[in-house]
Parts: structure tokens; sequence; C-alpha cells
């Protein structure tokens, strides 16, 4: 028997059934939808991670606490370090003779809150460089200036979304929210960034001098007993520099710190580029693991296929022992019920693609809490679940045809 014979029979067979035919499909359109949508998520992620890195630019080194027994896992534990760094280092740091910008930078999440509305952000205390570090604009009124961070002003600059959720669309320079119990005037609010990390919104921040951040919210000091910095950001004139500045940081620190030869530094400095490979194999983990959850449903619908089509063989019966008897060979028999499975998670496979691709066009147009979600369908995904889909359904469809196969065509024929 010819492979078209056998589709044409394979064909006529499941539209006799259709609505059979059709539940059958069902785990299968719902598993490989499910895996392009979440892996889709997974590699959105990923592009608007590596987005939001591009927009603050890979000539920066952020220095930050590290144990010396323990290294600073890139940054991602430095808040439960022992703190190390202070102003004094951050302004040491400005004489890098290739540094474009230094700002130590504090954060924590705060509540704020005016006239009865609250809202949870990010609070960054910073300097004046803070602004040109991570290249932010201004919407409305002025950044936080050297005399606010001389004075310990209790002020703050408020990220886009801060802005809007409290305010809606009027000003609010000049306006007084309150955190930690403390009145602060609004002097200033950034332009949308948009962008996040790690489902933090970029424009989801407030900013207050750095000083007025240690003193009067987060105090927090070092074994000296000075006021401690989390971290500086050192902004290099350019990529090629990097190097050099590294180095220079190295070697101004360490000997601020009196740091000898043989013993480890109590800093780490880290680049852009470091960070995002970091956060780009948290998300790629992240997007395998999604793929592996969503392909339990593809394991559902081939176990689906299996039952189905053993059933069709028990109906069936009687026809294969006639088509035995006419001649048809072991061999046909096992292909047209391979045919059946293959066509059966082929076309489910197909729906699922479109219904996959839908549902993510759909996920893109969502926006929770200033975040626009954003799904990537890539070639490599479509082509991953449809080959797992065809291969599960012929998997599921071996043993049905070889049980086929084997009928005797005299009890094949008695049948019934």
């Amino acid at each position: 028997m010819k492979l078209i014979d056998s589709l044409f029979i394979a064909l006529r067979s499941l539209s006799t059934n259709k609505l059979r035919s059709s539940l059958t499909m069902l785990g299968i359109i719902i598993g490989v939808g499910a895996v392009i949508t979440l892996m889709s998520v997974g590699r959105g992620a990923q592009a608007r991670i590596t987005s939001t890195f591009e927009q603050m630019g890979t000539n920066l080194l952020t220095v930050i606490p590290s144990s010396p027994e323990g290294g600073s896992m890139l940054g991602m534990t430095y808040s439960f370090m022992t703190p190390t760094l202070t102003l004094d280092d951050a302004e040491a740091l400005e004489r890098i003779r290739s540094a474009v910008a230094v700002d130590p930078v504090n954060e924590n999440l705060i509540e704020v809150t005016y006239d009865g509305e609250n809202k949870m952000a990010i609070i960054h205390g910073a300097g004046p460089e803070y602004q040109q570090v991570y290249n932010h604009s201004m919407a409305l009124g002025q950044f936080i200036s050297d005399r606010n961070v001389a004075s310990r002003d209790m002020v703050v600059v408020l990220g886009s979304v801060v802005a809007e959720d409290l305010f809606g669309s009027d000003d609010p320079t000049g306006q007084r929210v309150k955190m930690k119990g403390q009145r602060f005037t609004v002097v200033g609010v950034l332009e949308p960034k948009g962008g996040a990390i790690m489902g933090i919104s970029l424009d989801n921040i407030v900013v207050t001098p750095i000083t007025t951040f240690q003193t009067k919210l987060f105090t927090q000091r070092t074994a000296g007993g000075e006021d401690a910095v989390q971290s500086i950001a050192v902004k290099v004139a350019s990529a090629e520099l990097m190097d050099e500045a590294r180095d220079e940081i190295e070697a101004i620190l360490r000997r601020r710190h009196r740091i000898a030869a043989d013993e480890k530094s109590d800093f780490a400095i880290i680049s852009m580029e470091q960070m995002l490979g970091l956060l780009e194999q948290v998300t790629g983990i992240f997007t395998i693991v999604l793929g592996a959850i969503a392909s339990i449903s593809l394991l559902v619908g081939g176990i689906g296929i299996m039952n189905i089509m053993l059933v069709s063989v028990t109906e069936r019966t009687r026809e294969i022992g006639i088509r035995k008897a006419v001649g048809a060979k072991r061999r046909d028999i096992l292909l047209q019920f391979l045919v059946e499975a293959a066509i059966l998670s082929l076309v489910g496979g197909g729906i699922g693609i479109i219904g996959g691709w839908l549902l993510s066009v759909a996920i893109s147009q969502v926006d929770i809490g200033g975040i626009t979600l954003r799904a990537v369908v890539t070639p490599d995904v479509v082509i991953l679940a449809v080959s797992v889909s065809i291969f599960i359904g012929l998997a599921s469809g071996i043993y049905p045809a070889m049980r086929a196969a084997r009928l005797n065509p005299i009890d094949a024929l008695h049948y019934g």
C-alpha cells in the first residue's frame, strides 16, 4: 500500500468520527499552544532585560560590598553583605581619569502616600550624578542638587509610574508626599524610561538625596561607624576604557580600605555585561522550566491519542481482517494507523501554533503595574513545539498500530 493510499484512508476514517477526532486533538492543541505561549513569554523577558540594559549603557561599572570569604553573588545579595563602602569612597573615585560620572546609590522598598493613596516603590538614595549615570531625563521640575545632598533636604523626585498612580494627570511638583511617617516635597518627575528588571518597572521609583536616605529613612553603618553606601556607580567614557577604570577603582579602594597585597578585597566591581549575563542565565532557566511545564500538556495529549487509537483498533478489527484477507501486509496496517496518529498530532499542532501565537499577541497587550508584558514568538520555539507534538503523536500511535498489524486475519473476520 502506498503512503498516499494510507493518507486517504486515514482522512476518511478520522472524518467519519469528527467529534472524537476533535476531542483527541484537543490535548495536542492545548499542549502546543501552552509551549509556544509560555516559552514566548520567557523569550520576551530575556529581550526586555537586554533592551533595558542597553538603555543604561554598557560602559557602567558598579562597586558593591563583598565578603572576602564568599564573594558577592554578582551584586544580587549586596544588601545582605557587611557594609564597606562610604560617601568618601565615592568622592575618591571621582578622580578616575576615565570616569564621566560617579554616584553612590542606596536602595530599598518603601510606601509612598499622598492624599490617602498608597504606592509601593523602590526608593533610591542618590546624588545629582544619578541622572547622568542611569540616563534619566526630567519630565517636570528639577533633579536633586548638590545643595539638597549637603543639607539633607526632605525632597524627592518621582518616577513616572509613581507620579501617575498618586497624582493622575496633575503636576505633582511642590506637593508633599509621606514616606515612613515623614513629609517630602516633590521637586521633579522623571521621564518614562520603560523596561523592567526581574518584574520591577524602572519607572516605579522615587529618588531622594542619599544623605537624607542614610539619616532619615534607612540607617546603615560600616564597621567603622560611618554612614554606609550600598553601591557606587561609575560611568566610564567608553567601553574601551572599562578595564583601565576597573583597575583604577580597585587600586583606589584597596588603598583607602588598607587591604594588604595578599588579602582579598572587601568590595566587588561588576560590569553591566556580567549583570546582564547573570540575568539572561536566570531567565533562560525560567524559560526552560516554563516549556517543561507546558510539555506535560503534550504528554497528556499523546496519551489521549493512544487511547483513541486503541479504541479505533478494536472497532475496526473486522475491517483489518478483511484488508489482510485481500492481501494487505502487516506493514500496510501499521502504516495506516501511524498515519492516522500523525495526522491527529500534525493538525492539532497547527491549530495549537495559531492559538499560541494569538495568545502571545494578547499577552503583549497586557499592562500590569506599569509593566507591559512581552511575548516573543521565535521560529525555533514553533519548530520545537511542532516536532515534539509529532513525535508524541507517532510514539503514541506505535502500540495501537502494532497491535492492529499483529491481528490474525481469521480471528479478525470472526470478531463481533
